[in-house]
């Protein structure tokens, strides 16, 4: 007989004749059997029930099967027990209070309620699983959690919420696009080759502009190379998987989110004004021209700068039945830069329909997305044709435009450009179309095996507009330039994989994966034409063959490249007793982008997870809710950042002509055909391996939850251009395989509630990493070399001297520069000599330093990022923020050398005020680039803080209408003299702040969101 210890009737039928219905026959007795519903009488497969010994002892798993039964047998007699139901997309259910007795059997009967949120899932690659089942590194960032702010681009949400995730916005540039690294760089070749790879709703590589923050439902970051490898040749950099918001049965939702910005410049450049500017030169004894100075006081740049007003709007329809669920969206964003003349405007439209069939054993899905994105910048060219440049180097003491009306300028000087000309004389106009299709369908052949196939295209065009006037500095004598360009890409991909779960025995749950893709992408299908000598500017760039001038030189580097890539791959978990966890995966890919000889790559991983926290001697402690150590290995690779040509050899036109006579001797010039690149059968993947150990826990009813990773990560064959002879090949760089990095690290993930009351509640979150990157090797026994030179940043008396250095054994980017060793008797800069063979110190200055006498002087990566999040909430108040930083690391302060050659500029350019006390008027190195401008780039910034207010809704149909008030980069803590100090950390050359710096904002956004 059942006895009940401390019985509860919530949801609980004890049935005394369910036996005979459940239709089991065992050679042994069950000692439990039940069923389990949902609250329409459905009876639910694939329910986790969960029988726990309430004395500490163990505990027994089993799922229902088909037909929502399920039974348990070998319990403990006369143990009490208590049993736990979970479902995705159900709330669990605890029953309690029951002992069982021999010849006894209990039957059960219980109905899920369903969740109205998402269970702790997270996405894993081609499927989904539980939290407590990952045996990998993975991040879920939920949209509710995520960073708030005036954002272009869904990486920008994760800044400081992903340990090891290293996202960089060095600029307020409504038209830039943020650095992204994940532990780490781990390749020598730069732009999409660094950053993590996009998963967007099950597209693999989608197009981040398709998606609106607003539709985004959660962002799950795989970090280690167990969970990528299943997405192999692409993964190296770790994979980002976006899932979008998606209809729920029974419900129907309308919601409109928005929100208007205005920007300011957080901080400038102090720059000399006209009275410093005079006083400089007369008490110095230098001079300006006459026709400089024309009793001006120019702040060039307020002339350039304006407030910045963004809005954004987000409308979405969500909803469904039972069967059918459904989306549609529209967003558009326009976001006004503070540089007059830079802004962009994109719309995004989604709509996504899914349906069931043939019993519910057909799913069909389709969504169609679509966005257009208009750009304006401004000119960043070298040689000082850049407002970013030109608005801090131009004299104070000139007008921005002369009594006639012209602009003030002065074509003869070397580097010298009116700011407010180049913007209002140069147009610079895109427009980019994203079109995609996506179709899936999955099939239940059997009981928990399914079969999926996904189709999807998407297909990108790229317009771009320039025209330089005719009073353009940038096209002087040409009476007006146009360029028109226009590229589409088109990618298309198939995906079809079977997919097997299985439960034996009530504790041995295993799940199966295997899969077929084949993509293929043609991109860079182009041309440009590019004309000149107009007869006015009235057209602009709108009609071409009004020009006189055809460049033959200017039709664009626009060559189609066809890529394909073949694949298979598997996947195995195993779980017992959802105690012991095993994963395996391996990918074997194929691609054109490599040679002949090496197209195949195999990329395998296997990990496994203990989770201690269902061991009685854990439990027994009292003090883990949750303990899970996890071990990982893998290898993926990087084929990401290439075209059709790289490893074949490529014949093209040069930019030399010939006359050529024809045989009625007329002469045309025809171009000259010549060499490009040379072919490297050889040419294979970048591969990389990593390790990876860590250990999750919670404590105190959860309320204290975190996770610890220790990881090291190994990139062989690194892809370069290497310096070759032509006595053996025609074209002097060959791409070939040479090299290695390596990068090891610790992160920290904290999660607390620390405040959990009914009426206020406080959740704090902290995440740290560390990561030490080291180049190995890059070189062979075919390719020597010490090292490779980098980042010649320029400047007078500074050709061809690079500043930063890839040397084996060191990091990438380490600084390699002069130091500075203060002022001789006549008050000039020196610096060390070094002994050219040693490298050593010689005890001497000197006033000429040479390539000789640089060194190493610092590293451009940190030793340690953090992000601190908060949140707050009080009634219908809530407070949110994030802090960020990152520390140790150097910046090299180029722009300030620039602007502090006191002796160079006088008379020409203006200076930085501050160099009235920091710098002697006699120093013509002042603007040397050495370690005297290497800066501590540490920085501790409020990224952003939220207040916002659930408003009471009476009388009216509009639910959960909330307002709020944001503002992003409150302030920021750094020793830094630059404008700010989250300089690039991406890339080859990271730390680097040269010039080319649009200004940091502090935005204010006050928006609005509400739900029909």
């Amino acid at each position: 007989m059942l006895k009940k210890t401390n019985p509860q009737k919530k949801n609980l039928l004890v049935l005394a004749l369910l036996s005979a219905g459940l239709g089991h026959v065992h050679a042994q007795q069950d000692q439990v059997k039940g069923a389990v519903q949902n609250e329409r009488g459905e009876f639910l497969p694939g329910v986790s029930v969960k029988a726990i010994q309430v004395n500490g002892g163990q505990s027994v798993t089993t799922s229902t099967n088909s037909q929502g039964l399920f039974h348990f047998q070998n319990l403990v007699e006369r143990g009490g027990y208590q049993f736990v139901f979970s479902a995705v997309g159900f709330q669990a259910d605890t029953l309690s209070g029951f002992v069982i007795e021999a010849r006894k059997p209990l039957s059960l009967s219980v109905k899920l309620q369903q969740s109205s949120v998402k269970l702790d899932e997270v996405v894993i690659g081609y499927g989904r699983v539980s939290r407590k089942d990952v045996t990998s590194s993975i991040s879920t960032i939920k949209a509710e959690d995520a960073n708030v702010g005036v954002f272009t681009s869904p990486a920008q949400m994760l800044q400081g919420k992903v340990a090891g995730l290293t996202i960089s916005t060095n600029n307020s540039n409504p038209n830039a696009t943020p650095s992204i690294s994940l532990r780490g760089a781990s390749t020598l070749r730069s732009g999409e080759a660094m950053e993590p790879y996009y998963v967007i709703d099950g597209v693999p590589g989608a197009s981040l502009a398709l998606i609106a923050p607003d539709d985004i439902a959660s962002i799950d970051v795989l970090r280690d190379a167990s969970a990528t490898a299943i997405y192999g040749s692409k993964a190296a950099n770790g994979v980002i998987i976006v899932t979008t918001k998606r209809g729920k049965s029974g419900q129907t939702n309308i919601s409109y989110n928005g929100y208007l910005a205005i920007d300011k410049v957080a901080k400038h450049y102090e720059m000399m004004n006209a009275a410093q500017y005079r006083s400089y030169v007369k008490d110095n004894g230098f001079s300006m021209e006459p026709t400089d100075d024309l009793g001006a006081d120019t702040d060039w740049q307020r002339e350039v700068e304006r407030i910045g007003v963004s809005n954004n709007h987000n409308i979405s329809i969500l909803g469904g039945t039972e069967k059918t669920q459904y989306s549609i969206s529209l967003n558009t964003i326009k976001n006004n830069g503070v540089i007059k003349g830079t802004d962009m405007g994109r719309q995004i439209a989604r709509a996504f329909l899914q349906t069931k069939a043939l019993n519910d054993r057909l799913t069909a899905s389709f969504n169609i997305n679509a966005s257009i994105t208009k750009q304006n910048d401004v000119l960043a060219l070298d040689q000082g044709l850049s407002v970013y440049d030109g608005m801090y180097y131009y004299l104070p003491v000139s007008p921005v435009k002369k009594a006639d009306g012209s602009w003030f300028e002065k074509p003869d000087r070397s580097q010298y450009a009116n700011p407010v000309s180049l913007i209002e004389e140069n147009t610079n106009f895109s427009k980019t179309k994203v079109l995609q299709a996506h179709a899936k369908l999955g099939y239940e052949i059997l009981p928990g095996l399914k079969y999926n196939i996904d189709l999807s295209l998407q297909n990108r065009q790229f317009n771009n507009a320039q025209y330089n006037s005719m009073f353009s500095m940038a096209a002087r004598g040409q009476n007006g330039k146009s360029i028109r360009a226009a590229v589409e890409d088109e990618r298309k991909v198939m995906e079809m994989n079977l997919n097997n779960e299985k439960t034996f025995a009530g504790q041995h749950k295993v799940s199966a994966l295997a899969g077929y893709s084949w993509e293929e992408n043609n991109n860079n299908d182009g041309f440009q034409l590019t004309t000149s000598d107009y007869y006015n500017d009235d057209l602009s760039y709108y009609n071409p063959g009004m020009a006189n001038v055809v460049d033959l030189l200017g039709f664009g580097n626009y060559y189609l490249s066809t890529l394909r890539m073949i694949s298979v791959y598997g996947r195995i978990n195993y779980a017992y007793n959802s105690k012991y966890l095993f994963q395996a995966t391996v990918r074997r890919d194929g691609s054109s982008a490599f040679g002949t000889n090496n197209r195949w790559a195999t990329f395998p991983s296997v990990s496994a997870a203990w989770r201690l926290s269902e061991e009685s001697f854990i439990r027994e402690m009292g003090i883990f809710d949750d303990l899970k150590l996890r071990a990982g290995y893998g290898v993926s690779g990087n084929s990401l950042g290439f075209d059709a040509f790289t490893a074949q050899s490529v014949q093209g036109a040069s930019s030399k002509f010939f006359d050529y006579v024809n045989a009625q001797g007329l002469i045309s010039p025809l171009r000259t055909l010549q060499v490009l690149r040379n072919s490297n059968p050889d040419l294979k993947w970048e591969t990389t391996s990593m390790i990876n150990l860590g250990l999750d826990f919670g404590f105190v009813n959860n309320r204290l939850t975190g996770s610890l990773e220790l990881y090291k990560k190994k990139t062989n064959d690194l892809i370069y251009d290497y310096q070759v002879s032509q006595s053996k090949y025609i074209f002097p760089i060959l791409t070939a395989n040479v090299g290695e990095i390596e990068n090891r690290g610790i992160e920290l993930t904290l999660n607390a509630k620390a405040i959990d009351k009914e009426q206020f509640k406080w959740n704090t979150g902290l995440v740290l990493s560390h990561n030490s990157n080291k180049v190995v090797s890059i070189a062979n026994q075919q390719f020597t070399q010490d090292y490779i030179e980098l980042s010649d940043l320029g400047g007078a008396g500074q050709s061809n001297f690079f500043q930063q250095r890839l040397t084996p054994g060191a990091p990438i980017g380490q600084f390699y520069t002069w130091e500075w060793a203060g002022y001789n008797d006549n008050g000039v800069s020196v610096f060390y000599a070094r002994d050219e063979k040693t490298g050593e110190r010689t005890g001497e200055t000197t006033i000429t330093p040479q390539k000789k006498d640089q060194t190493v002087t610092g590293s451009p990566q940190p030793k340690l990022t953090l992000g601190w999040n908060n949140s707050l909430s009080y009634k219908s108040f809530s407070l949110t923020g994030m802090f960020q930083g990152t520390f140790g690391q150097k910046i090299l302060n180029a722009t300030r050398a620039r602007h502090s050659n006191v002796v160079g500029n006088a008379g020409q350019k203006n200076l930085l005020a501050s160099v009235l006390e920091t710098e002697r008027m006699t120093d013509i190195n002042a603007h040397y680039l050495s370690d005297r401008y290497l800066e501590n780039g540490s920085f501790l910034r409020l990224a952003y803080v939220t207040l916002a207010y659930n408003l009471p809704v009476k009388n009216i149909p509009v639910k959960n209408l909330k307002v709020y008030a944001t503002m992003n980069n409150v302030f920021v803590l750094t020793k830094y003299k630059g404008i700010d100090p989250e300089v690039g950390l991406g890339g080859l050359t990271p730390g680097i702040d040269n010039r080319q710096t649009y200004p940091r904002t502090r935005t204010f956004m006050f928006g609005l969101n509400f739900n029909l």
